[in-house]
């Protein structure tokens, strides 16, 4: 029985898939290096950028405070190095891409590319919405309850513990459709069963928005909301993908069968 083979196959030992993982790793770490060096020289105004969002809500005269001798320095250093990280994730991604693709299918691949441009532009689209949206709707609702007699003057170090959970929380949770797609795709869960359990993933995203946000009902509800949304686009982009399984290509040929022997006229 014959069966189509990934492209590219070839047996190699283990040595030259680790070497090969260290060399990607290495080119990894060096691009992380490279935008972080680029970067360098902007450190406290990417710091100013970042903490605009609650700056505009500082009572009049209020400043952001450091409670660390070296916060004025090592809070922007680290927050650098957190956004080389965020950007240099298409080159993260397409090393990751590389290791993984000679083992795939042609169909395969044509499925995982847009599946990996879609979870870049995801990624960046869940950290945009927190900036843009959720930050500003947050800080306006913590200005207005503080209580009378208490000036709101935030730490640095704290801010950035904060806003990059919720830079993480958001990212990661506008990947759900892609990760609703390739469930269904590997053939682990179906399009009937996931829209069944529709009112559990719906309690499951207000508790991941509880366990992933800080302890206010305005942030839960701004993470837990568009993840419900964006697990009904999965979903929906999901019934339009054939699985895995069933596709033409992974099944064996089949055997032709044996031809009756001719007779003689």
């Amino acid at each position: 029985m014959s069966a189509e083979i990934p492209e590219d196959d070839q047996q190699m030992p283990l040595v030259s898939h680790l070497t090969e993982l260290r060399t990607r790793l290495l080119r990894c770490v060096l691009a992380i290096f490279l935008i972080f060096a680029g970067l360098f020289y902007f450190t406290q105004k990417i710091y100013t950028l970042v903490s605009a969002p609650l700056r505009v809500y500082l009572p009049e005269g209020a400043t952001m405070i450091a409670t660390d001798v070296a916060s004025p320095f090592i809070t922007p250093f680290k927050l650098t190095m957190m956004v080389a990280l965020f950007l240099a994730m298409p080159v993260i991604l397409h090393q990751i891409w590389g290791f993984i693709a000679p083992g795939l299918y042609k169909h395969e691949k044509r499925i995982a590319v847009p599946l990996l441009v879609s979870s870049i532009i995801l990624f960046y689209s869940g950290m945009a919405f927190a900036y843009f949206l959720v930050f500003p709707l947050i800080f306006h609702f913590f200005a207005s309850v503080t209580p009378e007699g208490v000036s709101m003057m935030t730490d640095i170090a704290s801010y950035l513990d904060f806003v990059m959970t919720l830079f993480f929380a958001f990212g990661v949770a506008f990947e759900i459709p892609v990760a609703v797609v390739l469930l269904v795709w590997i053939g682990i869960v179906d399009v009937k069963y996931l829209k069944k359990i529709r009112p559990y993933v719906i309690i499951g995203c207000f508790v991941v928005g509880m366990i992933l946000t800080p302890p206010d009902i305005f942030s839960q509800t701004l993470l837990a909301v568009p993840m419900w949304l964006l697990f009904e686009v999965g979903v929906l982009a999901s019934s339009m993908i054939t699985k895995r399984g069933d596709h033409p290509d992974d099944q064996p040929a089949e055997e032709p069968q044996d031809q009756p022997p001719a007779t003689r006229p």
